[in-house]
C-alpha cells in the first residue's frame, strides 16, 4: 500500500505547499488537494509551486470534474506541469459536487464523464483525440503522462470506473461497504474486458492520529456530512432499498440539508445526523495501532492506495506518526541479507 494526503487550498498557499513538504519527507507519495474554485483558492497554480518545492511527491485534484473546467484545458495543464516537472501528476475526477452546486450547476451525466475521461486521457497522454468535430493534438506535448481515478458511489458510476478508470477512489473507509464498491469495480472491468487487477484502488478518509477519540470524531464529523451529499443523490435515484448496501444508505436518514460554505471544515454545523459510529466507520481515527490494523483490513480487500484528509488541528503530528510508524508497517518488507 502506499500514501497519499488529502488537502485543502485554504490560504496562506505557502502552508499547502509545507505540509506538502512534509508529506513527502514522512514517504507520502502523492498529495492531493480539493478542487473547487470558490470554496478555496485554485489548485492547479498551487500544484505547481508544490512540485517545484519537492522531488518525488506526485500531485493531482481530489477531485476534478467535467463541468468547471473545459477538458482540452485540463488535459493542457497537466501536460504542461509533466513537461515542466517530469510526470508527476494524477487525476482524480467524478461528476462533481462542490464546484458545482455552489454555482447552482449539478453534476455532469455519466456520458459526458466517460468522454471527458476519454479526451483528457488522450491529449494529456501526447496523443491526439477526435473532439467537437475535429482531430486535436497538443503539439508541444511529448511522453506526457497522465492516470485517472475515478471517484464514484452510485452503480452507474462504479460501472464506469471499472470500465474505463486507471484508479477507482471511494471517500470512505467502511471495510464492508469499502468490499463492496471495489467488488463492483472489478465485476465491471472484467465485464468490459479489462484486468481488474491493472485497476488502483484507493480509499480516502480522515486520519488523525490520537488516543483522545472524543476530539477526533468532534474534528473529522464533517466527513459524514460530505459522504452525505452523495447519498443523497443515490437514494433520490434509485431509492434506498436494494441497489447499494444498507450500511451506507441508512445513516442519512435524519439529514436535514447542506450548508457548502462549511463543506469539508471542523465546524459544519449541518452534520448532527452524523453518529459517532459512522465517524469511527468512515474515518480511520485513534493510535497507531488503530490506524495499522484498520489500514491492513483495507489492503486485504484490495486497497493498494490510502488518501488521508488532513483537515483538523493535528495535521504534523498525524503526518510524524504516519511516517515513523503506519507507513513502514504497511510497507513490503525486504531483508538486506538471507
Amino acid at each position: 500500500m502506499d500514501f497519499g494526503v488529502v488537502l485543502q487550498t485554504n490560504p496562506p498557499s505557502a502552508r499547502v505547499v509545507q505540509l506538502s513538504q512534509l508529506a513527502e519527507a514522512h514517504g507520502f507519495s502523492t498529495v492531493w488537494t480539493f478542487d473547487s474554485h470558490l470554496l478555496w483558492q485554485e489548485p492547479y497554480v498551487i500544484h505547481s509551486r508544490i512540485l517545484d518545492a519537492t522531488r518525488r511527491i506526485r500531485v493531482g485534484p481530489f477531485v476534478t470534474n467535467p463541468a468547471t473546467r473545459d477538458w482540452t484545458v485540463t488535459a493542457s495543464v497537466f501536460a504542461t506541469l509533466n513537461e515542466m516537472y517530469g510526470n508527476r501528476t494524477v487525476c482524480g475526477i467524478g461528476r462533481g459536487d462542490s464546484a458545482v452546486r455552489v454555482t447552482n450547476g449539478r453534476p455532469t451525466t455519466m456520458a459526458e464523464l466517460r468522454e471527458s475521461i476519454h479526451v483528457i486521457r488522450e491529449l494529456a497522454n501526447s496523443r491526439e483525440v477526435e473532439h467537437n468535430g475535429s482531430t486535436l493534438r497538443f503539439p508541444w506535448s511529448h511522453g506526457s503522462e497522465l492516470e485517472l481515478w475515478v471517484a464514484a458511489y452510485g452503480p452507474q458510476a462504479l460501472k464506469l470506473a471499472g470500465e474505463v478508470g486507471d484508479g477507482y477512489i471511494l471517500q470512505l473507509a467502511d471495510l464492508d461497504i469499502a468490499a463492496w464498491m471495489i467488488g463492483t469495480v472489478r465485476e465491471a472491468a472484467a465485464s468490459a474486458g479489462r484486468d481488474p487487477d491493472a485497476i488502483r484502488f484507493c480509499v480516502s478518509a480522515p486520519m488523525m492520529v490520537t488516543a483522545d477519540l472524543e476530539h477526533a470524531r468532534a474534528q473529522n464529523r464533517w466527513f459524514g456530512g460530505m459522504v452525505g451529499n452523495h447519498v443523497a443523490d443515490i437514494v433520490r435515484r434509485y431509492g434506498a432499498d436494494g441497489t447499494v448496501p444498507k450500511a451506507f444508505t441508512d445513516y442519512i436518514e435524519r439529514r436535514e440539508g447542506y450548508d457548502y460554505n462549511s463543506h469539508g471544515r471542523a465546524e459544519n454545523d449541518h452534520v448532527d445526523f452524523v453518529t459517532d459510529e459512522i465517524v469511527d466507520r468512515f474515518c480511520v481515527l485513534g493510535t497507531a495501532e488503530d490506524h495499522i490494523a484498520k489500514l491492513k483490513a483495507l489492503q486485504d480487500i484490495g486497497v493498494d492506495h490510502f488518501a488521508g484528509y488532513l483537515m483538523h488541528d493535528d495535521k504534523e503530528e498525524t503526518l510524524r506518526v504516519y511516517g515513523e510508524t503506519v507507513i513502514p508497517a504497511l510497507a513490503e518488507h525486504v531483508a538486506a541479507k538471507s
